[in-house]
């Protein structure tokens, strides 16, 4: 774990980050570092309390997560183990380590209190059209305390393996701090992204190919909250499957959706060209439909 400092002309700020290997690679929040993108000077700090100037090698704001590259990094740089996030379970313990405050090297434990949340962050991003479409991701929430200055540091199992990034906390206001609901990046999604960055130095997003909505769908006799299908963009991912304007989205690959936000995260979450299985409703009956996700325009 380090810390991150960020000097800017407008004043500064500061987070946390995960040391990813030995060649001095940091991952953080793309919101921790934003305001050092032009002219900026990030100073990261080692546990020992070494500094070492970092600058960006790759920055996402889409999934909200950055690689920051260690000037000199030292030869003794001891690597976070990574764990696959999808083996979560809800009730599992877990620990929050980073930089609360300024308070370097805090940590806190809690639980995991849900999996596959839909969380909206403060940000947009602006789509192909210009419009503003909102960053979403499907978030781990947990219960371990999450301050101003978590963002970027590790969520971590009972056996100290990342399965998190500490992004963003629900409030009740600008000023109320962490009310035991608190949200990390998976670690599916941060590995798909910094594997981008550290390939291509940029990073691409599935893309299904419809505009959706939250609508109410009958299943088996009962009524169930769905993604509903407004609109499918000719020649996408989905009009190659077959999906069409109407149907009701239920599941992909077994995860349960619930909403238009809670499908954008599951796909956003899967890297491009991962082949899924969409169970929908279609004039009240169920069906299947594979689609390949395709790159986002």
């Amino acid at each position: 774990m380090v810390s991150i400092t960020v000097r800017t002309s407008q004043g500064g700020g500061a987070g946390s980050g995960v040391i990813i290997d030995e060649q001095g690679h940091v991952v953080t929040n793309h919101h921790v570092i934003a305001g050092a993108t032009e002219g900026g000077q990030i100073l990261v700090t080692l546990a020992d309390e070494r500094v070492f100037e970092a600058s960006v090698l790759g920055s996402d704001q889409a999934s909200d997560l950055a690689v920051l590259e260690i000037a000199d990094a030292p030869a003794d740089l001891t690597p976070i183990e990574v764990a696959d996030s999808d083996e979560l379970v809800v009730g599992e313990p877990v620990m929050a380590v980073g930089n609360p405050l300024g308070l370097s090297g805090t940590v806190t434990t809690g639980i995991v209190s849900a999996l596959d949340r839909p969380v909206t962050a403060g940000s947009a991003e602006p789509s192909a059209s210009g419009a503003q479409e909102p960053v979403v991701t499907n978030a781990i929430q947990t219960s371990a305390a999450i301050n101003p200055g978590n963002s970027g540091g590790a969520l971590v199992d009972a056996n100290g393996q990342l399965v998190g990034i500490n992004s963003s906390i629900a409030a009740l206001g600008p000023e109320s701090g962490n009310i035991g609901i608190g949200f990390a990046i998976t670690s599916r999604q941060m590995r798909s992204v910094v594997d981008q960055i550290l390939e291509t130095g940029t990073v691409q997003h599935a893309y299904l190919g419809v505009g959706v909505g939250d609508v109410i769908v009958e299943v088996d006799g009962a009524q169930r909250w769905a993604a509903g299908v407004a609109n499918v963009a000719p020649d996408g991912p989905a009009a190659q499957a077959g999906l069409q304007e109407g149907d009701g989205i239920l599941a992909i690959d077994d995860e349960a959706v619930d909403s238009a936000l809670s499908l954008i995260a599951q796909i956003r979450e899967r890297p491009v060209g991962t082949e899924v299985t969409l169970d929908i409703i279609r004039d009240g009956e169920a069906q299947q439909l594979t689609v390949t996700l395709d790159a986002r325009p």
